[in-house]
Parts: structure tokens; sequence; C-alpha cells
């Protein structure tokens, strides 16, 4: 055992030798001037990539000490590292930084002068230095590429973009005042001022849309307001132009703020992320804007992208009555999860603000109850899970339409003997039960939903198994109670509508038709029920079946 011990010891102290070692290069190297890149030296030493993952940081104020910089505890896209800051006053070629006056998901802003002219202007530096990896440096230079070439009265204009000494930076004009988060923090804004002021930030998002440009982060600390009340939109630090191909996010990573991020955001469904997802940003500010509190907080982020994803958020005026019902139905409006029961504009957005402060009817009251139809028959973001019960559930149309057409046979030939029907309705599906259930974890693994959806069904056999017995024992003949077994399939139906896809209330209503009919034509209800229930299951089985199909063939 000691001879063990002593040979792990010495494999240990030889694998920190060559970190020790790996880490020294690494330093030298940023001394001699090269940037270093977390994610590229973590590629080329995936054995040590968790431990330079731990000690960058390090690596980033040893750094630092030795090139003018102190350091302050800034948390970063996925691990904690030290973000080095300027000692202030510094000379940045043709300008000179006087003080930090903010900091965002990329950047660091500065208040300077322009020594050519002495004019007084903003410089954002990227968050980390000259420390920063490809990714941030990617990052924030669209955007800054994605804002220079945005000339609106309310968007911050950039002057210019540049690099001292590795580190990259541009230049914008300074706005004098406070973010619009800062202002919040004092409560609620007036609905009218609040409606106006959001109206002037739609302008200019419907100017970058127009542009073809996202801007992904709308949130209050992002918009800045002067001293004379008007809005400017900042830090496009998450844009993209719609029509890129090259995604600087690859991994599908939430991107964004949770408390303002719009469901397909939250849901890190890259491909779904277009203008829709601004408008529901705006209309998560303007929620904040009236009520003194975003949509949706939870006590941590995770929480808070469950609540967006999952959850509606309170009514505006359950938190300010004093919020005009058109304005809630703006701002409702915006908050759809579906993204085509939003606005279909930032522009038709700013337009329903402005009819709102002339008196004049909005657009988000005349459609609120198609709204309420398109919400409810939505999917929720639980129906994927559907794409693994597709060929199942075509089986499964099968087996009930075949129990049903033997149930009818034997009813229609006096067949009066009940254990006959429970052995069909009971031992034949528990049995069916039991290969469904291990022909869907030969797929893959079973999700948390499938599994309460598996417990429904499983409830409702019992209740169709329970029939037959219960007839029995109240003497009653057999398939009295049969219109019980449309009752049963059109309550998993609602079910399922409440947590996979609000088209199932139209399975529902079918079933709880059906057994009215069941009902009043008894010799035919067997014959009724199995047409109908393989339907409700075939139907959509086929559907997600070939959306699972085209799936695969897009992945190929």
């Amino acid at each position: 055992m000691r001879i063990v011990n002593s040979r792990m010891n010495i494999i240990r102290e030889d694998r920190e030798q060559e970190l020790a070692n790996l880490l020294a290069r690494l330093m030298d190297q940023c001394a001699a001037g090269n940037r270093m890149d977390l994610e590229e030296s973590c590629s080329q030493h995936p054995e040590f990539a968790n431990d330079l993952r731990e000690l960058w940081g390090t690596l980033a104020v040893t750094r630092a000490a030795g090139s003018g910089f102190s350091s302050t505890d800034i948390g970063l896209e996925g691990f904690d590292r030290q973000s080095p800051s300027l000692e202030l006053p510094f000379d940045l070629g043709q300008y000179q930084l006087l003080e930090e006056i903010g900091r965002g998901g990329m950047g660091i802003v500065y208040r300077a002068i322009r020594k050519t002219d002495c004019q007084t202007i903003a410089i954002t530096m990227i968050l980390t230095g000259n420390f920063a990896s490809q990714l941030e440096r990617q990052r924030f230079h669209a955007e800054a590429m994605a804002a220079v070439h945005l000339d609106h009265a309310n968007i911050a204009p950039i002057y210019e973009m540049g690099e001292h000494n590795g580190m990259p930076f541009y230049c914008m004009k300074l706005i004098e005042g406070q973010t619009l988060s800062q202002r919040l923090l004092s409560g609620p804004l007036p609905t009218r001022r609040a409606a106006a002021m959001l109206a002037k930030v739609c302008d200019a998002i419907q100017y970058a849309h127009h542009q073809g440009v996202l801007h992904r982060d709308i949130k209050p600390s992002n918009i800045l307001v002067d001293e004379d009340g008007e809005p400017f939109v900042v830090d496009f630090g998450l844009a993209k132009r719609e029509s890129d191909l090259a995604e600087i996010t690859r991994s599908g990573a939430v991107l964004g703020t949770p408390s303002y991020m719009s469901p397909e955001q939250a849901a890190g469904a890259r491909s779904q992320v277009g203008f829709a997802s601004d408008i529901y940003s705006l209309g998560a500010v303007l929620y904040h804007m009236v009520t003194g509190r975003p949509p949706f907080l939870g006590e941590t982020p995770v929480d808070t992208v469950l609540m967006v994803i999952e959850q509606d958020p309170i009514n505006p005026r359950a938190l300010n009555p004093r919020i005009h019902r058109d304005l809630e139905g703006i701002v409702m409006r915006c908050l759809q999860k579906p993204k085509d029961l939003r606005y279909d504009s930032a522009q038709q957005l700013s337009a329903d603000l402005t009819a709102f402060l002339n008196s004049q009817p909005v657009s988000a009251r005349e459609g609120r109850f198609g709204q309420i139809i398109g919400h409810l028959m939505r999917e929720t973001h639980h129906a994927g899970v559907l794409e693994n019960w597709g060929l199942l559930w075509m089986w499964h149309s099968l087996v009930l339409l075949l129990a049903s057409l033997v149930t009818w046979f034997a009813y229609a030939s006096g067949n009066t003997d009940g254990t006959f029907y429970l052995v069909v309705w009971g031992a034949i599906f528990a049995t069916w039960a039991i290969v469904f259930w291990w022909l869907r974890r030969r797929m893959g693994p079973v999700t948390f939903v499938e599994r309460q959806i598996a417990h429904v069904w499983a409830a409702s056999m019992c209740l169709v198994a329970s029939i037959y017995p219960i007839e029995l024992a109240i003497g009653l003949p057999p398939l009295a109670l049969a219109p019980l077994l449309a009752v049963a399939c059109g309550m998993t139906f609602v079910i399922k509508a409440g947590i996979l896809s609000g088209t199932f209330y139209v399975h529902a209503i079918a079933m709880f038709s059906c057994a009215i009919l069941m009902a009043m034509l008894p010799d035919y209800s067997m014959i009724m029920f199995g047409i109908a229930s393989a339907a409700c299951f075939f139907l959509p089985g086929l559907k997600y079946y070939l959306r699972k199909r085209r799936s695969i063939q897009a992945s190929l």
C-alpha cells in the first residue's frame, strides 16, 4: 500500500510540475506581448483544461501587477476571473481616460478627453483587457461593428474603433445622465412618460432592425437617459446581423439578461432568436417601467430562466392599478411566449404606444381574443418530447383499434362474460404498456415530463381496467359503462394539452363528444370509441414522427 501511495505521489508531483511549466510558458508569452487565449490553451492541453480555467484569473493578476493594472473581482461567462482596471488617469493614444463610469456585459466605460480638441467622450474597453479570449474579442468587435453603422438620434453613436497595446477599444458619444435601471430604483415611472420614452426606444430598435441588426440584450441598464429625459440605446455586445451565417455563439448557450430575455433565448433556441425576441425584451422593459419590477425575478438566474420559459407574468395592473388597460394590453402582447402573437415589429409597437398617448384605439386590444386562443393552443417547450413518442403512438392507435373491434365483435356475438372484457382491457393492455415503455426506454433517456405523462396514461388504464369489475359488482351488463372509456381518454388529453400542446384540447373535445354518442348508440359504442381514439393518437403520432425524421435529416 505504501508503494502504491508513493507512486501516486510521484505521479501527482510530476503532473503539478508539468502544470507549473505550462503556466510559466503562458506567462512568458504574455510578458512578450502575445495575447493569451484561454480556450485555445485548453484545447492544446486538455489534460490541464480545468486547472487552466481555475488559474486564469491568477495569471491575469500576476500580469497586471507588472503592467500598471489593478484588479477588481468580476464574474464572467462561465468562470470567475480577475478583471484588470487601468490606473487613472491613463493615456490611451490620442485619448486620456479620466474615470470609470460604468461596466457592461462586455466592457468597461471610461470618461475620457480627446487630446486633439479636448472634447469629452466615452471610451469602452474590453472587460478583461489584453487577457481576453478570442471569443470575447469577437463579441467586443461585433458590438462596435453592429453599432458603428447605426445612425439614429436615440442610439449612442460610435466615433472610432482602435487598439492600444493589444487592448481593443472604441470611443462613443458621452451621455450625461443615468441608466434607466438607476432611474427605476426610485420606483415606476408615470405611465404616459414611460410610454413616450419607450416609443423612442422602439423607433431606435426598429431602425437597427431595418439595418438587419438584432440587439438581443435590451434591458434598463442598456438604456441611458440624459438630463433632458431623452433615451439612448447602448451596449450592442450581443448584437448580430440577422443575415450572418457565421455565429459567434456556436454552442446554443443562453445569451442575454434573464429577467428581460425572451423565452426562445432562455431556452437556448438559437435558431429561433430574431426580431421578435427584441420585441419581447422591449415589453419586459416597459413592464418594469410601469410596475417597478421586471416581469420575472427568481432567487437565482436559473430560477428566473425557468420562470421565463414556463410561467406567465403577473398582470401589470395587479402590481400598479393606475396603469391603463390599453397600456397593460400593449405590455402583455409583447410578452406573449409564442413569437407570432407578439407585435410584428418594433414600429408596430411604437405605433400602439403613440396611439395610447393620443387616446386612440390600440391594436393590442383588438386582437385580444385571437391572442387568448393562440396562447391556449400553443405548444409548450415540453412538446419536443413527443418526437420520441410519435411512432409509439401510431402503434398504440393500432392496439386501441384492434381491441375495440374485438370487443365489439364479442359483444355483437352475445358474449356476456365480463372476465373476457377484463382480460382484453386489463391484462392485454397491461402487457402492451410494459412493451410500450420498454420500447421508449430503448430510444434514450426518459425525461421527467415523459414520466409525468406516462403516469397519467397509467392512471387512465387503471380506470379502464376497473370498469368491468365495477359492472360485475353492481350487476350491470358488459359494456354498460363503456362511455367512460372515452371520458378517461378525453381527460388524459386535457392533461396533455396543459403540459405539451393546446391542440390536444381538440382531441379531448372529440373524445368527450364520442362518450355522448356511445351512450346514445350503445350497440356501436366500441366501434365509435376505437375509431375516435385511434385517430386521436395516430394523427399527432404521425405529425411528431415526421417532425423527428425531418430534424434527423436536417442534422445529417
